[in-house]
């Protein structure tokens, strides 16, 4: 709050450090599905037959990347409900969806952690 007017700069600030966490979990469940399908690719490209369990390495770090981006999703998101929280409620302006950031987390979370069991089903 400056000079008793609400500064809703705080909450941006907030809500753009959100999305800057939500861009990186993204990015690392991503980097990880690549790294996961890319030995299928390098299989493709030696003309090997694909059999389970060839790939162990690239399907585990694939995995623990996708792992890794689901679980910044979510601490990020439980960060940014506790500062929230301490924010005076005239620096909130009426009608912003606070929570519409934390709910998207969530739901990237969980997608990445079913994509990692779809993949770890499917692969071992």
């Amino acid at each position: 709050m400056v000079d008793g007017n609400p500064d809703p700069r705080v909450l941006f600030a907030a809500e753009r450090t959100l999305l800057a966490w939500q861009r990186s979990s993204l990015a690392l469940m991503g980097f990880g599905f690549v790294i996961e399908r890319f030995s299928l690719f390098l299989s493709a490209l030696r003309h090997e037959p694909e059999g389970p369990g060839r790939h162990l390495f690239s399907l585990l770090v694939g995995v623990a990347l996708i792992l890794i981006g689901a679980a910044l999703a979510l601490i990020s998101s439980v960060g940014y409900r506790n500062f929230i929280k301490t924010l005076p409620s005239q620096d909130v302006s009426s009608g912003f969806l606070i929570n519409l950031g934390p709910i998207t987390n969530v739901v990237i979370a969980a997608a990445g952690l079913i994509l990692a069991a779809y993949l770890l089903v499917g692969n071992l």
